[in-house]
């Protein structure tokens, strides 16, 4: 019998919690850059009797996506993929965040699409930020969300002197996913297939952790504490909206985003309001 195939793009802590939760009777497709992290997270999901395959990728890299994509397709019907990959403000500079959080999920969203199963779905993390960043006039919406993936970083829009620090391009970036998501639904939706995005808040993962450390660290607690959960997330909660909106009882939602941040925005934007 023919399993399918989950494929989870980040081997960081939400990425982990995904492939925790979806990988019973399936098999995984592990993958992330640094080769030493991925190939230790599938031997710890090995041991625990999930059937894995790890690989690296470069999301930055079309080539390198379209490896994987070829390779998921080989291992059997590509049924869900779970695109966690990026960086955050504290991790890299403009170049990199605009590199991996803008241009990464589109030449996922691109390839991946070519390989998805009828009935399967995608999701992709974005980021609470992405609400928090201003909304981009139409011409420049409509940019982001449908020029070729190829040409996205060529853009006027996306020149590295329009970001005063990785932080704006941060949100720049996590506010286009949203567009370009919803954007590609409907090519998806060829292929019988849907792809959404789940935006997190402030989660309890190692780059979680970083940013809490970070200069913003003070802002970012006064945030949960204003929130209605009042506490950070954890990777089990993107975990179990991912689950959710990969499977069935989502089947009529496509193109949208869950917001998954303890009540973060909402306290935030009722406050400036």
């Amino acid at each position: 019998m023919t399993q399918q195939v989950v494929v989870v793009i980040g081997a960081g802590g939400m990425g982990q919690a995904i492939a925790k939760r979806l990988g019973p009777g399936t098999r995984l497709l592990v993958a992330d850059r640094d080769e030493n992290v991925v190939n230790a997270v599938a031997g710890r999901l090995e041991a625990d009797g999930y059937r894995v395959t790890a690989r690296t990728v470069d999301v930055a890299s079309r080539s390198s996506v379209a490896e994987l994509a070829d390779l998921a397709a080989s291992l059997g019907p590509v049924h869900a993929i779970a695109h966690t990959a990026g960086l955050s403000p504290v991790q890299a500079p403009v170049s990199a965040v605009l590199a991996v959080d803008l241009l990464g999920v589109a030449l996922v969203l691109d390839e991946f699409g070519d390989v998805v199963a009828p009935g399967g779905a995608a999701v992709v993390v974005a980021s609470m930020a992405g609400h928090l960043f201003p909304a981009f006039p139409a011409e420049q919406a409509r940019q982001l969300a449908t020029s070729p993936a190829d040409e996205l970083l060529s853009l006027p829009v996306c020149a590295e002197a329009n970001f005063p620090n990785s932080g704006a391009a941060y949100g720049f970036a996590k506010r286009a996913n949203l567009l370009r998501v919803r954007a590609v639904s409907g090519a998806w939706a060829a292929k019988q297939a849907r792809v959404n995005s789940i935006s997190p808040g402030i989660v309890a993962t190692p780059m979680g952790q970083a940013e809490l450390e970070g200069e913003n660290g003070a802002a970012m607690r006064s945030m949960i504490e204003a929130s209605n959960a009042q506490r950070v997330g954890t990777a089990a909660d993107i975990a179990a909206a991912a689950e959710f909106l990969l499977g069935p009882t989502a089947s009529f939602i496509s193109g949208a985003d869950l917001l998954v941040d303890g009540g973060v925005v909402a306290a935030v934007t009722n406050h400036v309001g």
